[in-house]
């Protein structure tokens, strides 16, 4: 099984010596290419949540041979090397016990810990969610190491990690920390991933949400469910997250695009605070806002595949950020990409 060993690449420093003892990160790679691709999943959520996206990038889902992974080759024309990680608490990566060893901070070492274990100089930073806080945290800190980042669902952290309060979101917090079993996970997941519209529709005799469901449950129940320790220590990472100025400043003036992406109809991480993220990033940051819910890259996911291609040959044709942004300077209106 490929992992990478955090402690024992040139990324982690004597100071993080205490965080990353005996911590593992499992990761797969599909495709391959010069052009290289890191995707970061979100809070509780496993590599394979990409799925969509690494079937569309790199056109198939099949696993590199783990002989392998570390190809590092340049030859040849076009292609894209993706790599997808289960973050530390989750999956079969490592379960750190104490909530001190998971930030996004952290978590941003071990994605470039993974970049070094790879031999990847640099890559396309994707994130989803937690994920998006731990991309832009890589991005602030490694500049250097970024090609373009694509923030999907993201929020500033802290009580920007707060649903939108009303009757529903209170019933599905409710049933997310009563949630024991597989089944029970499932249920819940369903509403805080997609829009209600989405899951009414029907696909043939049968209702979406019906079909996903069983998904949901069997893939629920292969991986386990995650651990009290993972969970709380991830929820920590999201609480604690806060992009300052200064690290939007280095973002800003670091030269990759950057593409911020959202589901209007999100009720976990509310599209309000996404539209300020991307204005703080002006000019490099365009606004891509999809009729969809927390897991827009599911419930659409070929605009959220155009929207990362457009990205990479944004970023490859070295497009002028004033070219590439659709936000106004001004914050008091918004231009956004809009998918009926």
């Amino acid at each position: 099984m490929p992992y990478c060993d955090v402690g024992t690449l040139p990324s982690s420093t004597v100071a993080d010596a205490h965080l990353n003892n005996d911590v593992k990160i499992f990761y797969r790679t599909y495709g391959g290419g010069p052009t290289k691709v890191l995707l970061i999943i979100g809070l509780a959520a496993t590599h394979e949540a990409w799925g969509p996206q690494i079937k569309a990038l790199t056109g198939t889902t099949v696993l590199n041979d783990d002989d392998d992974v570390v190809w590092n080759g340049e030859e040849g024309n076009g292609g894209i090397h993706v790599c997808a990680f289960d973050n530390r608490g989750v999956g079969r990566s490592s379960v750190p016990v104490e909530k001190s060893e998971y930030s996004t901070k952290i978590m941003a070492k071990d994605a470039i810990a993974l970049l070094d274990h790879l031999g990847w100089k640099r890559a396309h930073i994707f994130g989803h969610s937690m994920g998006a806080m731990i991309a832009n945290k890589v991005a602030a800190m490694f500049p250097d190491r970024v090609l373009s980042l694509a923030l999907l669902n993201v929020t500033g952290g802290g009580f920007q990690c707060f649903p939108k309060l009303d009757r529903q979101t209170f019933s599905v917090a409710y049933r997310f920390l009563k949630a024991k079993t597989p089944e029970q996970r499932a249920a819940v997941d369903l509403d805080t991933h997609y829009s209600q519209e989405y899951l009414e529709e029907y696909v043939g005799t049968d209702k979406r949400r019906a079909i996903l469901y069983q998904q949901y449950v069997k893939g629920i129940s292969a991986t386990g469910m995650q651990t009290n320790y993972g969970f709380d220590g991830q929820l920590n990472a999201c609480w604690t997250h806060k992009m300052t100025d200064d690290e939007i400043e280095v973002i800003k003036s670091a030269g990759f695009l950057v593409s911020i992406i959202h589901g209007r109809h999100d009720i976990i991480a509310q599209i309000y605070y996404a539209k300020r993220l991307a204005q703080r990033l002006y000019p490099v940051a365009r606004m891509v806002d999809l009729h969809g819910g927390h897991l827009v890259s599911h419930e659409r996911p070929e605009e959220v595949n155009q929207a990362l291609f457009d990205l990479i040959k944004a970023s490859e044709a070295n497009m002028n950020p004033q070219d590439w942004t659709n936000l106004p300077k001004k914050q008091s209106s918004w231009w956004v990409v809009s998918v009926m």
